[in-house]
């Protein structure tokens, strides 16, 4: 087919092809699986795809051959350096991918990249669409992701179907909105995170109810899905990963980067994130402590040991 558009998306005759199955992959893959379509996964350490093999999924040998075998590809993994191998490598989803297939990247990743994927698909006759995603580990297994869409309309449209099973889609704008978004909630994100474990390191040294603490702001200017997701393992010293604190450290040095990049507009302006810098550096603190595998609210950590608590 020469374009995504003629032919509707449907389990009996859409191939899915799937990269990338840790916390938030496995349980998205494994939606679609449930809902009936056909899906053959990669994964550098074939052990971990046994779960989604045994639902009923099919095991490709590299990327190449994964999109041989798929008309739409998604992918979600590490960094924009794995993206970039896995996509555009030479035994890359590229490489494979038939004329009209789309490339689907659900990764954080760097804006330029996702345009550069745009480009490459565009002269091999594909597609490319950067959905990146919000949620977390819960969201993904309930199917309640917010996902930020960048590329062609027509074609993220197309793709309704698959979105729907993961969560709710927003189209940005064209490639690389989508990652520019996810950059800006992970910015929005943080600083919600970093707000609330002072919140809650000043409500303990104050003598009040943690508990009663969070129930009592919840519905105020203090409340958030931040803190809905976070607060009560916050109270519990509960860090277990949702996403690993190292993606949200690679995220905001993305959207630093990327205001590094940009030159000043014809007014003179740059942006400036002091905010986004201060908490990439409390972040990185975790990874200097040897946290980096622990979730994102695990930041209160560094806030408590700002304070003298271990």
């Amino acid at each position: 087919m020469e374009t995504p558009y003629p032919i509707p998306i449907t389990p009996s005759h859409t191939r899915i092809g799937w990269i990338g199955i840790g916390i938030m992959g496995s349980a998205m893959a494994a939606r679609i699986l449930d809902a009936g379509y056909s899906v053959v996964v990669y994964a550098r350490n074939p052990s971990k795809a046994q779960a989604l093999l045994a639902q009923g999924a099919h095991l490709a040998s590299s990327p190449q051959e994964l999109a041989e075998r798929s008309d739409v590809v998604f992918s979600i993994v590490g960094n924009s350096q794995d993206v970039r191998s896995l996509v555009l490598g030479p035994a890359g989803v590229l490489s494979g991918l038939k004329p009209g297939g789309v490339a689907v990247d659900m990764t954080s990743s760097h804006p330029a990249l996702a345009r550069e994927i745009f480009t490459a698909a565009r002269a091999k006759e594909c597609w490319s669409v950067d959905a990146p995603v919000s949620g977390a580990d819960v969201g993904a297994r309930e199917g309640r992701l917010a996902i930020f869409a960048g590329g062609d309309g027509g074609v993220v449209a197309w793709l309704m179907p698959l979105f729907k099973i993961m969560g709710k889609v927003t189209h940005m704008g064209d490639s690389g909105c989508g990652q520019s978004c996810k950059i800006a909630n992970q910015i929005t994100g943080g600083a919600n995170l970093v707000g609330l474990s002072e919140g809650l390191v000043f409500a303990e040294r104050a003598g009040l109810n943690l508990g009663q603490f969070l129930e009592a702001i919840k519905d105020g200017a203090g409340g958030s899905r931040v803190m809905e997701l976070f607060g009560k393992k916050m109270i519990e010293d509960d860090f277990r990963p949702t996403g690993f604190v190292e993606y949200i450290v690679k995220d905001l040095g993305m959207g630093l980067d990327v205001v590094e990049e940009n030159e000043e507009d014809d007014r003179g302006r740059v942006v400036v994130l002091p905010g986004a810098a201060l908490n990439k550096q409390l972040f990185s603190g975790m990874l200097a402590n040897g946290d980096g595998k622990l979730g994102i609210h695990g930041v209160i950590t560094v806030i408590k040991r700002l304070n003298g608590k271990s």
